[in-house]
């Protein structure tokens, strides 16, 4: 039996609820700096959450900090729960002054640097909202075999999703994601996603889940109900989709599904199926009809802490 050498300690937070149980559960390592590339999947794989992130020196001086981000499998670009998540730990730990009402940073991850905002109160982090990178609307998805191939991934009937009159369209403010829209509460309750066809024809559209989405909800104050299936970085169904939700932000912005003005709110009710509640809140900016930032926000609650020993 060999005797563990090593401790690190990690602190896990359940990110776009404000009680314990919800959301999305991410884990932090605060201080991983000593830390190598085959460490960090291995213990990504040891947390066995969607995302692990581990916090790191920048290499540009204008970041706070470095975010490197795992899932069990692989280490991805970006991502919006576990963002927001790491910077309500780092400041509910006081790793950074706190300034009410706001506190601004710039933080540094694989795809370049990016404002983040944590609204306080009370010397309490109470809110974040993260900034994504401008939406990249990538083509619909108009092939009837493709669409098809989509119903039958999520063991629904294709009407579904052709009676909306919205198109299936990839989008991705970071990763690309394909948002399907579907008629019926119903109908997006009902889904049973085949994990080896939904993860088949991701690939196929080069994208890293589908997000489906209704108008119609479950709580009155969310604008639209969605799900999220990402089988090609091993996540069956996530219960709260920060990148997804910018993306499907900027499709119902773009596609005239909400009210649009200079800014609009989009208040999205997701996890609801698999009993983790999550609410998100959406920010989108357009000039002269052209969006020109997205914002992802919600707020956090820390729900364990310990030590790897390795």
């Amino acid at each position: 039996m060999t005797t563990p050498t090593r401790r690190l300690q990690f602190y896990k937070a359940d990110v776009f609820a404000d009680e314990p149980f919800g959301g999305n559960p991410v884990a932090v390592i605060p201080d991983a700096e000593d830390l190598t590339d085959r460490e960090f999947q291995r213990i990504a794989r040891e947390m066995n959450l969607s995302e692990t992130v581990f916090v790191v020196p920048p290499t540009d001086p204008a970041a706070v900090v470095k975010l490197r981000i795992f899932t069990p499998t692989q280490e991805i670009p970006f991502a919006g729960h576990p963002v927001i998540g790491t910077f309500f730990v780092l400041g509910s730990l006081q790793k950074f002054p706190l300034r009410e009402p706001v506190t601004r940073f710039t933080f540094e991850c694989n795809i370049g640097l990016f404002p983040i905002e944590l609204y306080v109160s009370d010397g309490r982090v109470a809110h974040v909202v993260m900034s994504q990178p401008t939406p990249q609307f990538l083509g619909t998805v108009d092939d009837i075999q493709d669409l098809y191939e989509i119903s039958r991934a999520l063991r629904v009937n294709k009407s579904t999703i052709t009676d909306t009159h919205l198109p299936v369209e990839v989008v991705s403010t970071g990763l690309p994601v394909a948002i399907v829209p579907l008629r019926t509460l119903t109908a997006v309750k009902s889904i049973q996603a085949d994990l080896i066809e939904t993860k088949g024809v991701c690939e196929k559209l080069g994208v890293n889940g589908l997000m489906v989405f209704t108008t119609m909800t479950v709580e009155d104050w969310a604008s639209v109900h969605t799900r999220m299936f990402a089988a090609p970085i091993g996540i069956s169904e996530d219960p709260a989709t920060g990148s997804a939700s910018g993306a499907l932000g900027a499709y119902l912005v773009n596609n005239g599904v909400v009210d649009v003005g200079p800014t609009t709110e989009v208040l999205i009710e997701q996890g609801y199926e698999i009993d983790r509640p999550s609410r998100i809140t959406v920010q989108v900016f357009s000039d002269d009809d052209v969006i020109q930032e997205i914002k992802v926000g919600g707020q956090a609650v820390m729900v364990a802490e310990g030590k790897l020993l390795f």
